[in-house]
């Protein structure tokens, strides 16, 4: 748009506007919680391969699974379930499962704070911080430096970063990420400030129902119910074992209309010599309902 004046007509100006609409078109749009600049930002650029993406935000995961699920917002959704410090995020299980959304890939990304403050600013001239109450407790052993500085919880972090340079804050910072400090204009003064740099985040890619199912996947994630059995979780367990599938996780979450039952989720991988219709109809015989929530491929690992 930089030469937008200089155009000599308005036929040429309409021409410009069209393809700059008609590329923000072809642009994938992904679903994100957060801002531009989130971690979940930087997740899709790594699982779409740095491709060019119109990033939808959502304030809440809720959001998130409103604004996947409708086409004419957007194409897919990434939302993060679990982390290698905090844990799964139960909520975000019980969205999917109570959604019509389906995984089709994953991503791992490892997170990265860091403490940003706009240009000029030194950390002796802060005296308050904001991030997401998650990064903050992750940064914990950094500020205790710094007891000068007083920690506050925010919604999200790169939300942080963009109220400090909104509002030109010049004695607050905000952790968040790498990308962030780049889009909001902020300078660095503390680069990977977590205490545990081992910290991962994994990442769902959520597709709609009528999203194209991956032909060739060596990922499966389920859901399923169980009757009052003894032994009725060793069963499925058992089969998966016989079938000889890597499990990877299983997960646990309270059934919301029933007292102490639960709905169980599984990650298993397979080889893709395997029968997969055979291993889904083995565990079917052990289990109440069952849901497949989606099959795809393995997940890389991203530093960043």
């Amino acid at each position: 748009m930089s030469n937008y004046k200089n155009l000599k007509s308005e036929e040429e100006k309409i021409e410009a506007v069209s393809a700059i609409n008609s590329d923000i078109s072809n642009q994938p749009r992904i679903a994100i919680q957060g801002v531009p600049g989130a971690f979940h930002h930087i997740a899709a650029r790594r699982f779409f391969n740095d491709k060019k993406l119109e990033i939808i935000p959502a304030d809440t995961f809720d959001e998130l699974v409103i604004k996947a699920e409708d086409k004419l917002q957007t194409d897919q959704a990434l939302m993060a379930i679990e982390n290698t410090i905090a844990g799964s995020i139960l909520n975000n299980y019980q969205l999917l499962n109570h959604s019509n959304l389906h995984i089709v890939g994953e991503v791992y990304l490892r997170i990265q704070q860091n403490l940003m403050v706009l240009p000029g600013v030194k950390i002796e001239d802060l005296t308050e911080v904001y991030s997401h109450p998650v990064a903050i407790v992750q940064c914990l052993k950094f500020f205790k430096q710094y007891p000068h500085v007083k920690l506050i919880e925010s919604e999200d972090t790169a939300l942080s970063a963009k109220r400090v340079r909104d509002g030109q804050l010049k004695n607050t910072g905000a952790i968040a990420s790498s990308l962030a400090a780049e889009m909001y204009g902020l300078e660095m003064i503390g680069k990977s400030i977590e205490t545990y740099k081992k910290n991962y985040t994994r990442f769902l890619v959520l597709g709609r129902t009528e999203s194209p199912v991956n032909k060739e996947f060596n990922k499966v994630s389920l859901c399923f119910t169980l009757p009052h059995e003894v032994g009725s979780l060793h069963q499925v367990l058992a089969a998966l074992a016989l079938c000889k599938t890597n499990l990877t996780k299983i997960q646990s979450a309270p059934l919301l209309d029933s007292e102490f039952e639960y709905l169980f989720f599984v990650d298993f991988l397979l080889d893709e010599n395997k029968d997969f219709e055979s291993i889904i109809n083995v565990i079917k015989k052990h289990t109440l309902e069952l849901r497949i929530l989606g099959t795809y491929n393995k997940g890389e690992k991203h530093e960043h």
